[in-house]
């Protein structure tokens, strides 16, 4: 065979020989004819590798580890540069740069490619991205997010509440400290500052019907939003709760208060009967109602909340339950808000994915997606999502210079062990429940997400005889466990 312009003394056959040398890559052919001894010098040193490659072969497993390990070295310094970018465009937000701004959410898009979607940062960074992309782009005039226009928020609310622990973690600890303060009681009135679709209040219903010495009379006020025309929704779950009532022997009324926000509630809409045990249950909606600026001095304008917790003092409730998101996303600056945000819903989406099993839940996400575009997009009274730690709930509520009216109530051990049990039942690793200073917090690894505490009038209504005064917390606490460990709110939710 010609070579180079040189004669080769032999070529290799079509065939080789060994059929076990198959996938032998063959070194290149020289362009010089060389002698005899190099022949022989290189067809030892061909073998000698080979039988090297041979010989390491058990070593590739820890390659292929290391290989992976590289892979996820970059991605994390992709997901990296991602959030520089991301943040950098905020601050060009901030700083009124629409040019500077524009060219970092670019580069910020053109960086997606290069995260992968199934991670906690690439998830979260695409609705960052679109949320400030709609900020930059959209038109002055607010409109819904893509997740609003193809699920109403109700059914958004009920795909979140199945995806995860946070409000179940919600709902039992609420109802906990419901029925420990209202034991003994035959008479009780729940104010519920949003129904939704009830989910909260098949548990508390069963637990009830289990009480030592027989279920009291349960009235249910549900506040929520007006119904589109031809429905009315708020009397719906209050059928459906009056028929699970009925099969479980409690008895039970329900009134529905529509309004489009907490403050246009007025005390006399509640009608609270002298002689009820009043509980009011807020979870999720106390910050919608603060002010565009926390720090403001007392000169501003009376924040709607003012006007809302006057209320709740008003009808001397025995407990009100509070349950919020344990962020600082009501901040005036935007980079701030921007931050706090990026961070608090990447842990979000994390522990999402571990609750999932790693499927995820789109539903779910476009639930946390709305929440995401207000906080980056909303402005001014545009701005509903306005979460705050519980540090500054509890000096609002209750701290010295508080005008609530309002005491806290520790939430105990027995609600501490018991949702702690709820969490491990029905979220994967990395979930934990801690107690700070008589509250509980749901958290992600260590990280504080959501956030439960109790409070009371701090003249609580004695006016009534119909509570025994040696009710005691540890009665209430059995009939909870059974109730939450049936899982019948579930049950219920999937037939409505």
């Amino acid at each position: 065979m010609a070579m180079g312009g040189a004669s080769f003394p032999f070529q290799w056959p079509e065939e080789p020989a060994d059929a076990g040398l198959d996938d032998v890559t063959l070194p290149p052919l020289p362009t010089a004819v060389p002698d005899a001894a190099g022949i022989a010098a290189a067809y030892y040193a061909d073998a000698a590798t080979y039988m090297h490659a041979m010989q390491h072969m058990e070593a590739l497993p820890d390659f292929a580890a290391a290989l992976a390990a590289m892979r996820r070295e970059e991605e994390e310094a992709a997901g990296i540069r991602l959030v520089h970018l991301l943040m950098s465009c905020a601050g060009a937000v901030e700083a009124g740069d629409h040019a500077g701004a524009s060219a970092h959410l670019a580069d910020a898009h053109a960086a997606l490619a290069a995260v992968s979607p199934t991670s906690g940062i690439g998830r979260v960074a695409v609705h960052f991205t679109a949320a400030l992309s709609r900020r930059l782009f959209s038109p002055p005039t607010p409109s819904p997010p893509p997740a609003a226009e193809v699920a109403d928020g109700a059914f958004l609310y009920h795909r979140f509440y199945e995806a995860g622990p946070y409000l179940k973690f919600a709902h039992f600890t609420a109802n906990q400290a419901i029925l420990e303060a209202v034991q003994g009681c035959r008479h009780v009135h729940i104010i519920d500052f949003s129904l939704m679709q009830g989910l909260q209040w098949p548990a508390l219903i069963q637990a009830l019907a289990l009480r030592p010495g027989g279920p009291p009379s349960l009235r249910l006020t549900g506040i929520g939003p007006p119904s589109p025309p031809g429905r009315d929704d708020l009397r719906d779950v209050g059928v459906r709760l009056a028929d699970l009532a009925r099969s479980v022997r409690v008895h039970f009324s329900f009134r529905g208060v529509a309004a489009n926000r907490l403050d246009e509630v007025r005390p006399w809409m509640l009608q609270v009967s002298q002689g009820e045990a009043v509980a009011v249950n807020s979870v999720l909606q106390l910050h919608r109602l603060l002010a565009d600026d926390p720090s403001a001095d007392d000169a501003r304008p009376r924040a709607p909340i003012d006007a809302v917790l006057d209320c709740v003092a008003s009808v001397r409730p025995r407990v009100f339950t509070v349950v919020e998101q344990e962020a600082d996303h009501n901040k005036p600056g935007f980079l701030d808000r921007f931050t706090e945000a990026l961070f608090y819903y990447s842990a979000v989406f994390d522990s999402l994915d571990a609750a999932s099993g790693g499927a995820g839940d789109a539903a779910a996400e476009a639930y946390l997606e709305l929440e995401i575009c207000d906080i980056v997009c909303g402005e001014g009274a545009d701005r509903r999502e306005r979460h705050e730690p519980l540090r500054r709930w509890r000096d609002r509520l209750g701290g010295p210079r508080a005008g609530a009216g309002l005491a806290a109530v520790p939430l105990g051990a027995n609600a501490l062990r018991q949702a702690r049990m709820l969490v491990g039942l029905f979220s994967g690793e990395g979930h934990c429940v801690e107690e700070a200073e008589g509250c509980l917090t749901l958290g992600w690894h260590g990280r504080p997400l959501f956030s439960a505490s109790a409070w009371r009038a701090a003249e609580e209504n004695n006016q009534s005889d119909s509570c025994n005064a040696d009710g005691s917390r540890r009665a209430a606490a059995a009939p909870v466990r059974r109730a939450i460990s049936a899982a019948a709110a579930r049950a219920w939710v999937s037939q409505s």
